[in-house]
């Protein structure tokens, strides 16, 4: 062989290693802008907890500022303003449990499902809860 074709074919074989090589990191290039995460969806994400347990605290006092929620801790000699405190303290956990019994119990009374005396049994659990809950 002449040494032109040698040559040539060196050269080729280098090329297609360069190429092969090359294909590689161009594909990971191409993951990583996939993946790649925009400030307004970063803010969303972060604000969205934030909001979730907002939500979480306005069920429950929505639940215990109702007028059979104050009837419920009259009965028991509980001050509103103090389970008011308490909700802040509680964990996000705490919160989001006792945020679904409360929407709960809310949609049951709403709907004929349990009565007045049911709704302020489970407000007055409620409130027992909560306030084991910070106490411990």
């Amino acid at each position: 062989m002449s040494k032109s074709i040698r040559l040539g074919t060196v050269m080729l074989g280098v090329a297609l290693c360069i190429g092969f090589a090359a294909a590689p990191a161009k594909a990971q290039s191409q993951e990583k802008q996939q993946h790649v995460v925009t400030s307004d969806e970063l803010s969303q994400q972060v604000a969205r907890p934030g909001e979730t347990r907002q939500a979480n605290e306005d069920a429950v006092r929505h639940l215990l500022s109702s007028d059979e929620g104050q009837q419920a801790l009259k009965s028991a000699n509980v001050d509103y303003q103090r389970v008011d405190k308490a909700i802040a303290q509680l964990s996000d956990e705490e919160l989001a449990r006792l945020a679904d019994r409360s929407r709960k119990a809310e949609s049951d009374f709403a709907a004929g499902l349990i009565s007045a005396k049911t709704l302020a049994y489970i407000i007055l659990a409620t409130v027992v809860i909560v306030v084991i809950i910070v106490l411990v």
